[in-house]
């Protein structure tokens, strides 16, 4: 779901029309491979264009060169499987090359508990052939196809990068020997049940070009010594984020010339604001200013082989409470590989002989180790544990750990981010029952020859029952929408008498296909629950799905009402904005529903797990908030891009949007000026002053009045204004301490000159006025021959900057300002406007900013108004892509983080439905993919308050039933007695949402008025709202004293009335 209120129209462009597949299956060994997908989409490969508008938000991670280097890769996956066909699916979106899907095996009815793309009718067929068709159609930019035949030497030279799972450990070796050798790129991927394993080698001579993919930092400098290890002091603004290591590059930096353009210095930091650098005793002495920026260098990394990381591996921690699992999983996972040899099968699901047999296979691995692999001693409990569910299939497990794989393919391909060195494993055994007696029996995990054999093999059939009855209710059908929902489908959530109701009002946008991988280009402009809905139904038929097209919030509590949350067993949030998130958990924490949150921002994802009664709410922590721009930086004293890229967003806002709606409510709304007179200080005044200009002095009257009106408009910014505010502030200003006035944050501008021959002045005067005719309902022109005519027969008035305008230096300069309202103007601006009767006249519309629509001229005016204020002030402009993201408050995001979040929320969610009461058993995640680096804490209790010898926390309430036993309604006077007599509690203040129903200092008149009202009549007269008849419970909130008269914090008033 998207928080922003942005037009989701999108025209289908030609190459997004539905086309068949035309990649086929083969088992002959080729050397070739199919690269020009049929449908006339540019083909992959260095000379290919990046489909920006596709792969968007996915290069707002990687960057275009990694994107670039990503297309040149050809990749394998072999095993088609649960977790082949998640990595697969992640590669595929990606946009790498090509991808090749390799598989011997036939699909069986234990795959189908988690391989999403295979289907009841698809038993007995080859899974690589019948995956092909359906994982072409994610990506038509990458060649899909499949390969039944032997993985020999000769065949793996044409891939980068080569993925085996479900693959034996000899064929691990043997494969993993010849890639080390040919410098191709090796991941192995492993699950097996609740437990996970990757390894990935990348060769001796691995470069990474950035470790994590981090915008490099940069600082202002307020000093550099002249040392042995110079030492630089930047501004105490903020810190400069370095770290001892990293290399940065100066620029600007006055008297120390030296230091300007040189090559990367490696520096160690010494505190927040302090770093040395190299020998600066030579350098001229430091006068003033300077920009220090970080540099990425390149870095030089090697992997061991296969077998020798066998012996002597390097672990990867995923869970820092578990230190000691990797070393016995390392030799668990071995074990299995030598029970599967001896037996030709894994081990029984909850079989005690062969889990014993596998701990002794474990004792004869272990003692066979030589280097660091070797174990003291072996954790048999653990072990067991690993037998007795490995031939289990977990949709969330796969998903986990395919989207782990799938980053690493992308790292071989690009050298973007830190590859895992060399080993990870995974587990989840807090999904199993909290106490030995309820785990699964041998028979109760049989395979029965079901689509949930896989799962079943795990959990037994218990938890599937339970599984089926579910009612959930999901939050939002974008990117960790999709992925719920396949991992739900897989699961068999809500695949009895259970539901599924998910609620997304956004329609499906091009840019959406890179992640969201139910949707299709011929999906495009289609809502966005009921294309997901169907496309889960095609994964499993039996699971119950509902899609709603509804935002969730007050204005729909009329649907998502009492009887709607009391019938649900759970909420999973895939919201992307806090404000709705923050709505969904009062919801839950008021009706007491379990709360699975997560969220991702590029490589980093989080998962919160919120359980009533046990853990504190999604609200219960808040991030800090951003940092917003002093309006005067914005104003006058830019030193960034991100500053005047703001600035540019405000013009939009102030040029084509807060006008048009402004007039069209003086011209429309009777009340709009009796409103507008009542605003504080000088805003009636400007309000005003902007709907004359709207209706009277700026009013166009034909295309040429348009670019007329954007001429002068610039001649105002970049001209006329910089000129006024150096006439205030020359360049050699000094402060009244006798410091350089433009100095430090504060950068000199200069002003510019139109010029028609300039690409940046004509794209701001040709946005600007097709911007304008749009807001009034004008024809507009795309001749730009034409627009360069009409402003070179116009007159630009010369400017003259003038004295006693005041500039302000600060906020708090801007603030201590009393700007006095001229009353005259005020009263002469009513007399001037045209009458409301004139209404028919004027088309105003008022343009809401739409980032991703090219034609629109909405980020050709960003550009070019940021770029150019960029220019004034000597600040580096940015493209068009980074405005975008800056602009347009992008979250930058990528399938594979998004894929390995949702694992965890859905291992999460087993727990949930088995009804896990300790806290323990749960895990609140955070990840980042780049790094990578992985957390897992349990979840914070929730806080308990008290209040005499009662304990409380937010989950618990006071209930009171509004009818009393003679059928009548409880009066505020009963109601204020029955906490007096009942909880000993004196109410001295009382509230229902805003509305303050009864205060201890309430005037007697009024307070005689309602004792003796009906609690939902005092409601309804002081909110001025009728209840709906859904409303079954009122919230009210108290303030309370106890028996001593000690103020004390009691819980909230549940007071039902239906």
């Amino acid at each position: 779901m998207s928080s922003s209120p942005l037009s989701k129209k999108r025209r289908l462009s030609g190459s997004e029309t539905k086309t068949g597949s035309q990649c086929s299956s083969s088992n002959s060994v080729r050397t070739e491979l199919p690269y020009t997908p049929s449908n006339g989409m540019a083909k992959n490969g260095s000379e290919a264009e990046i489909d920006e508008g596709l792969y968007s938000r996915q290069l707002y991670v990687l960057g275009h060169e990694a994107m670039k280097r990503m297309q040149t890769s050809n990749v394998l996956v072999s095993g088609l499987r649960g977790l082949g066909v998640e990595i697969a699916k992640n590669v595929i979106l990606a946009g790498v090359k090509s991808v090749t899907l390799h598989d011997q095996g036939i699909a069986e009815w234990r795959d189908l508990s988690s391989q999403f793309y295979l289907r009841e009718a698809d038993l007995g067929k080859n899974r690589a052939d019948v995956s092909q068709t359906r994982l072409a159609e994610l990506n038509s930019y990458v060649p899909v196809v499949s390969y039944t035949g032997t993985l020999t030497n000769e065949y793996l030279n044409q891939f980068q990068a080569v993925v085996l799972t479900n693959s034996s450990l000899e064929e691990q070796m043997r494969v993993g020997e010849y890639c080390h050798s040919k410098s191709i790129k090796l991941i192995i991927a492993d699950t097996r049940g609740l437990f996970g394993q990757l390894f990935c080698d990348f060769g001796e001579d691995m470069v990474v070009f950035d470790p994590n993919g981090e915008e490099p930092l940069s600082a202002m400098i307020s000093m550099i010594t002249k040392d042995s290890a110079g030492v630089v002091t930047c501004l105490d603004e903020a810190r400069h984020g370095f770290e001892s290591g990293d290399s940065v590059t100066f620029t600007e930096v006055q008297g120390m010339t030296e230091l300007n353009g040189c090559q990367p210095v490696e520096i160690k930091a010494l505190g927040p604001y302090t770093f040395s650098i190299c020998d600066t005793t030579s350098f001229s002495d430091y006068a003033r200013g300077g920009i220090v920026t970080q540099v990425k260098v390149p870095k030089k990394i090697s992997f061991k082989s296969l077998s020798s990381s066998l012996t002597e591996p390097e672990f990867i921690l995923t869970d820092f409470a578990k230190f000691d699992r990797p070393g016995q999983l390392h030799v668990g996972f071995q074990a299995l590989h030598a029970f599967e040899k001896k037996h030709s099968r894994p081990p029984k699901p909850w079989n005690k002989a062969d889990a014993e047999e596998l701990v002794a296979l474990a004792g004869e691995v272990n003692s066979s180790q030589t280097g660091s692999a070797k174990q003291e001693q072996l954790d048999e409990a653990l072990l067991k544990k690993l037998a007795s569910v490995s031939a289990g299939d977990l949709a969330p497990v796969n998903a986990f750990i395919g989207g782990l794989a799938a980053q690493e393919v992308m790292k071989a391909c690009t050298g973007k981010f830190m590859p895992i060195m060399q080993w990870l494993y995974f587990d989840a055994l807090e999904c199993l029952p909290e106490t030995e007696e309820l785990m699964p029996t041998e028979e109760e995990s049989a395979p029965r020859n079901c689509r949930y054999d896989g799962q079943c093999a795990v959990f037994g059939t218990a938890l599937q029952e339970l599984l089926f009855k579910q009612r959930y209710f999901l939050v939002g059908a974008g990117a960790i929408g999709c992925e719920l929902l396949k991992n739900f489908a897989m699961m068999g959530l809500a695949g009895g008498e259970g539901e599924i109701i998910v609620t997304d009002m956004d329609t499906i946008e091009k840019s959406n296909l890179n992640r969201q991988f139910l949707f299709r280009p011929w999906d495009v402009t289609k809502m966005k629950s009921d294309t997901a809905a169907a496309a889960v139904k095609q994964m499993n038929p039996s699971v119950r799905i509902t899609g709603h097209q509804n935002r969730v919030g007050p204005e729909t509590e009329r649907v998502y009402d009492d009887d709607f949350f009391e019938s649900l067993n759970g909420v999973a949030n895939a919201l992307d904005n806090v404000d709705a998130r923050m709505y969904m958990d009062r919801r839950c924490v008021y009706y007491r529903k379990p709360l699975l949150e997560s969220g991702t921002l590029g490589t980093k994802g989080n998962v919160q797990v919120v359980i009533p009664f046990v853990t504190e709410s999604y609200s219960s922590s808040q991030d800090p908030p951003e940092k917003s721009i002093p309006i005067c930086t914005l104003k006058n004293f830019p030193n960034a891009i991100e500053h005047t890229l703001q600035w540019a967003r405000d013009e939009f806002e102030g040029l084509f949007k807060q006008p048009a709606e402004n007039a069209m409510q003086y011209l429309t709304d009777p009340k709009f000026m009796e409103r507008t007179l009542k605003l504080p200080g000088a805003q009636p005044l400007e309000v005003l002053e902007a709907v004359y200009k709207s209706l009277v002095t700026d009013c166009p009257r034909n295309f040429e009045d348009c670019v007329a009106w954007a001429r002068h408009h610039w001649q105002c910014q970049y001209s006329n204004n910089i000129r006024q505010l150096l006439h205030n502030f020359p360049q050699d200003q000094l402060t009244s301490s006798g410091a350089p006035f433009w100095s430090g944050p504060k950068r000199c501008p200069h002003p510019l000159e139109f010029d028609t021959n300039n690409e940046l002045h004509m794209d701001y005067v040709m946005a600007g006025a097709n911007l304008l005719a749009t807001s009034y309902g004008m024809p507009t022109s795309r001749d730009r021959a034409d627009v360069v005519r009409i402003l070179q027969e116009l007159k630009v008035p010369t400017f003259t900057p003038k004295s006693g305008v005041k500039i302000h230096v600060s906020d708090q300069e801007l603030q201590n300002s009393n700007a006095s309202v001229d009353d005259c103007r005020l009263e002469e601006l009513k007399t001037l406007l045209p009458a409301a009767e004139s209404a028919a006249k004027f088309k105003l519309c008022a343009i809401e900013f739409e980032k991703d629509d090219d034609t629109n001229f909405h980020m050709d005016f960003i550009v070019a108004a940021s770029n150019s204020r960029a220019e004034n002030y000597d600040i580096a402009p940015a493209d068009r892509h980074k405005s975008k993201l800056i602009a347009g408050k992008i979250i930058p995001a990528i399938a594979t983080t998004t894929a390995s979040v949702v694992g965890l929320v859905c291992l999460e969610l087993l727990k949930v439905v088995q009804q896990h009461k300790k806290l323990e058993s749960f895990k609140n995640g955070f990840m980042n993919l780049a790094l990578p680096f992985f957390a897992y804490s349990e979840p914070i209790a929730a806080p308990s308050h008290k209040y005499y010898e009662i304990d409380w926390t937010l989950w618990d309430r006071f209930e009171v039933k509004g009818m009393q036993p003679r059928g009548e309604e409880m009066t505020l006077r009963e109601f204020l007695d029955y906490f007096k007599n009942v909880h000993k509690l004196e109410i001295t203040m009382l509230s229902q949402g805003v509305s303050m129903l009864y205060s201890f200092f309430m005037p007697a008149a009024k307070l005689k008025e309602r004792l003796d009202l009906p609690m939902t009549e005092i409601v309804t007269k002081v909110s001025k709202k009728k209840l709906g008849k859904h409303v079954k419970a009122l919230v009210f909130e108290l303030c309370c004293n106890d028996e001593t008269d000690e103020d004390v914090e009691v819980p909230y008033v549940r007071y039902t009335i239906r």
